[in-house]
Parts: structure tokens; C-alpha cells; sequence
């Protein structure tokens, strides 16, 4: 065989490039010496970035380990991120006592309670609006600030966005309290720090569920994620009880007290949170710590192969396939899900039960039963999804199941507490478990789409856009509210019973691949067990 030479230039490390000739016998030992190379740099950028508290201690080898890891971080941050943002609605029968606890924002409902005379602005004639404001100001400033948040999150260190994220949220949430210590009754400064709050509070969503998203596999997502999306109730209700108790001793305790466990927790993201396998150097299909043998499977880059690590942009998230249905529909489900969440305890409180009105304690601890179904909505939704392989058919299926769910509670939920308990957890069940769905397995399967050809940077950007997208409908289905329940509740019901429908139907295109997708594997299955049975015969 005739003899060549190959020209070739290596970049090693603090080195300049050096132009190297070499023989067919070096050209192999050439290439494992550049792979492992290559190999040691990326293992020390991997280490650069792993938990400081992991590094410190050590010792973990285990995949089932750092996924539970990560489960349990990832829900106790995003269940205070919930538990501060539930302290506003809590703490507005001390700012106006003339609006009951739970109840509207934009209603004035009963007279001032003598023992507590509020906290200006907020306890003048116009106090309601004002709070209302407030409240609408958040919603929009998260929603907007959700999809920045997903561009900035695929570019930086998530754990150090999340941790970013949490102390600034923690920040401006013991502000607004401050405004009880340092005597401040100006609207303006509230309104800014919710805002600014609105703009922190953005970051969780996209972070946690691209966390989760890296450490676990398609195949069992959906039940996995349905579990730990339990969190939104969690923090709901620990938020509302923790901000009623600290009420008697001045609401600014109610702010001030669920910031420092806020911060608590954000400095565990910080010291121990593991973003992703690689960044842990595990194998994720098998459970082991990578090394240097993986090397000898196949070589890191073949001819012509590109790895990807640039984040995804902004209209090419949008680009991929079903982003723009799932976000959509989210809109419309959000709608329904945050009119509840907004509404319920005001509604339960001023509809008569069995004849008779219940007090506002009882009507917000029987508000919670919403919140239950839905935890065992987005365990099924999750669970369902899995077993079928389909998750636009199970979303658009709970969400055409939630449309009789809600008539059924306008119609029958007066008749007993019995019945209103039963129908508020069916619609519960079937309004949330799609919610729930949409925004953590739906959204961690497209961010991983094939349509990225394996790049990993993208699921912040999709979480934000489907979720940010959500939270538009989740602030304009109570603003809406407030209008039309001041002529009538049906038409408020018949409002979500329409956004049910809109949610169902954007899907169709997606229901309908996914049934054409099951017919032809169930077609070609059965060719491929003729076939079988036909040579077996012979």
C-alpha cells in the first residue's frame, strides 16, 4: 500500500496552533490523544459547573439519587415561589376590610370592620380597584417577563438563574411588607414591587421544569411530573395558612417571614441542585459516572457531525412543531384554571349551599377541595399520557371532560355541601389536569423535540413560551370575571365553558396526527404478525 501523509493542525491547550505531519501509523494514536483531550476539557468545564455542595461532599454515583435529588429541590423551590405569591389575596382583608377575605378585588361588599380601619390607600372607596390593579399589574408583568426569562434561562446556569431568582423574588416580596414597618401608604411604590416581583417570580417555571426535564426520560415523564406538579397546591395552601396566622401580629409579618424561608430554600438550590447528567458526568441510560471508556464506543464528533450548544432562539422555539397549539390552548386553560383560583372562595361564599351562606373561613377551606382534585387530575393526565403515548389526545380530552364538569357544578354544586364538594372535585380534577400537563411533561417533551437535531438548549425557552403564553389567559379570564359575575354567575360559567372548548379544539390537528400516528403502528403491527404467522405455517 503506498505510503501518504496527513496535514493536520491541533489546537492544544494555552498553545498556539501547530501544524503537524503525520504518517498513517500516528494518525490513529493522534486521534485518541485528541479525544481525550477534548474529553479532560469538557469533564473540567462539567466539574467548573457542578454544586458546590456535591463537589464539597462528594460520594453520590447513583442516577436514582440525583433524580430524587432534584425532584424534591426543584418542588420545595417552586412550591415558595406559589406560597409567596398567594400572600397578596390573604392579606388584602387587612388592607380593606371592606373586602372579604377570597372575595373580588373589583366589588365593595360589606362594611368596614370597626376593630380594623386597613392600611392607606387601600381603605378608601377606590381601595378595591386599587388592589385589583396590583393584582392585574403581576399577572402581566409575569406573563411578559416569562418569556424572557426562558431565553435568558437556555444561556445560563440554570441552578444560578433559579438561585437568581428566588433571592430577587424573596427580595421584593419582604419590601411590600416593609411598607407596614416604615409607614409608607403610597400606591405607587406597591404596585412597582409587585411588578418587579411579577418579573422574578418568572424565572421558577421555565427553571424547574427544564431541571426536571434533563433527568428524566419521555417514558414515564407524564406520571412523574403529574406527582411532583403538586407543588402549585402545596404552595397555594401553605401560603394561605401561613399568611392568616401571621396577620394577628401585623401583615407585614405575612410578607416578611415566607421571604426568609424563601431564601433559605434558594441558598439549598444553590449549594446542591444538579441541573443536568452531563453536568453530573452521568450516563443516563445506564446510571453510571461517564469516563473515559465511553470514548472507546464512538468517537465524539464524526466527519461532518456538528454538536449543538447554542441556545435556541425565540421565533424557532415558536417554529416547533405543536409549540404554537400547546401554548394556545394553555391560554384558554389557564383562563378557567386562575378564575377559580381567584374567584372560588368568593363564589362558594356568596351562593347559597343548602339554602344557607357559608362564612368566608368555611368557604376558603372548602375552596381547597378545587385544589385537591387537581392533584389528582394532573396524576392521571400525567399517568394516561404515558400508558396511551399521546398527550394532546389526553389534554383535549380532559379539557372537553371539564365542559360538562363545570355545568354540572353551576347547576347542582347549591343543592348540599355533599354534592358541591363531589362537583368541585370533578371539575377540578378535569380543569387542572390538562394545566397541569401542558406545562411540565408537554413542555419537556418539546423542548427535547427531534426537530433540534439533540440540541439540549432549549427547554427553558419552550417552558417560557407555553407557560408565558398561559399566564396572559390566567390574567385576563378574572379580569373578565369581575365584570361579567357583577350581572350574572351563569355567564361567567358560560364564559369557562367556552375556553374549555377553544382549549379542546386547538389541539385537533395535533389529536388527529397522534390517532393516525396509533392506526398505522396498530396497522403495521398486525401486517408484521401475519407475516410471522404466515412463516411459521410454512
Amino acid at each position: 500500500m503506498a505510503s501518504y501523509r496527513v496535514f493536520t493542525t491541533a489546537f492544544l491547550p494555552s498553545c498556539d496552533p501547530v501544524l503537524i505531519i503525520l504518517g498513517p501509523k500516528s494518525l490513529s494514536a493522534l486521534s485518541v490523544t485528541i479525544n481525550l483531550g477534548v474529553l479532560m476539557a469538557h469533564s473540567h468545564e462539567m466539574t467548573s459547573r457542578k454544586p458546590p455542595g456535591i463537589r464539597l461532599f462528594g460520594g453520590i454515583t447513583a442516577l436514582r439519587t440525583y433524580q430524587t435529588l432534584v425532584l424534591v429541590l426543584t418542588f420545595v423551590a417552586y412550591t415558595c415561589f406559589h406560597m409567596t405569591r398567594k400572600i397578596p389575596s390573604i392579606v388584602k382583608s387587612a388592607l380593606d376590610p371592606q373586602t372579604k377575605l377570597g372575595s373580588s378585588p373589583w366589588g365593595r361588599l360589606h362594611t368596614k370592620n370597626a376593630l380594623n380601619i386597613g392600611w392607606l390607600p387601600f381603605n378608601t372607596i377606590d381601595g378595591s380597584a386599587l388592589l385589583g390593579e396590583i393584582d392585574v399589574a403581576f399577572l402581566a408583568v409575569y406573563s411578559v417577563g416569562m418569556f424572557f426569562a426562558g431565553h435568558l434561562g437556555d444561556r445560563m446556569d440554570l441552578r444560578i438563574f433559579l438561585t437568581i431568582g428566588m433571592f430577587g423574588t424573596a427580595v421584593f416580596t419582604a419590601l411590600f411588607g416593609a411598607g407596614y414597618w416604615l409607614n409608607i401608604h403610597n400606591f405607587y411604590y406597591f404596585l412597582v414591587i409587585q411588578m418587579i416581583a411579577g418579573l422574578f417570580q418568572a424565572t421558577g417555571w421555565p427553571s424547574v421544569v427544564a431541571v426536571v426535564g434533563n433527568w428524566f426520560g419521555k417514558s414515564k415523564r407524564g406520571l412523574i411530573m403529574g406527582i411532583w406538579n403538586a407543588h402549585t397546591s402545596v404552595g397555594n395552601i401553605s401560603g394561605s395558612l401561613l399568611a392568616a396566622f401571621l396577620l394577628k401580629f401585623g401583615w407585614g409579618w405575612s410578607f416578611a417571614i415566607p421571604s426568609l424561608i424563601m431564601v433559605a430554600v434558594g441558598l439549598l438550590v444553590f449549594v446542591f441542585l444538579p441541573v443536568s447528567p452531563e453536568v453530573m458526568e452521568i450516563d443516563i441510560d445506564d446510571g453510571e459516572i461517564s469516563s473515559v471508556k465511553d470514548t472507546t464506543k464512538e468517537p465524539l464528533l464524526e466527519p461532518g457531525q456538528e454538536v449543538k450548544h447554542n441556545a435556541v432562539g425565540f421565533l424557532e422555539a415558536w417554529k416547533i412543531p405543536g409549540v404554537a397549539p400547546f401554548a394556545l390552548c394553555l391560554f384558554f386553560s389557564k383562563l378557567v384554571a386562575y378564575t377559580f383560583l381567584y374567584w372560588l372562595p368568593f363564589y362558594i361564599s356568596h351562593t347559597p349551599i343548602g339554602g344557607e351562606y357559608l362564612s368566608d373561613a368555611l368557604a376558603g377551606s372548602l375552596s381547597t377541595i378545587f385544589d385537591v382534585g387537581g392533584v389528582l387530575g394532573g396524576v392521571l393526565a400525567g399517568h394516561i399520557s404515558d400508558r396511551l403515548n399521546a398527550r394532546a389526545v389526553t389534554a383535549a380530552s380532559f379539557m372537553y371532560c371539564a365542559i360538562p364538569a363545570l355545568f354540572l357544578y353551576r347547576t347542582y354544586g347549591s343543592m348540599s355541601i355533599m354534592w358541591n364538594i363531589c362537583l368541585m372535585f370533578i371539575t377540578g380534577m378535569f380543569v387542572n389536569g390538562p394545566y397541569a400537563l401542558i406545562t411540565t411533561a408537554v413542555s419537556a417533551d418539546l423542548g427535547t423535540h427531534s426537530s433540534l437535531n439533540g440540541n439540549s438548549r432549549a427547554l427553558a425557552t419552550v417552558t417560557a413560551i407555553i407557560d408565558g403564553t398561559g399566564s396572559v389567559g390566567a390574567a385576563i379570564g378574572p379580569l373578565l370575571t369581575g365584570y361579567i359575575s357583577s350581572s350574572s354567575w351563569s355567564a361567567v360559567f358560560t364564559m369557562l365553558m367556552a375556553a374549555a372548548l377553544l382549549a379542546g379544539l386547538l389541539l385537533t390537528q395535533l389529536v388527529c396526527s397522534e390517532l393516525k400516528g396509533k392506526a398505522t403502528s396498530n396497522a403495521s403491527k398486525d401486517v408484521a404478525d401475519a407475516q410471522g404467522t404466515y412463516s411459521d405455517e410454512v
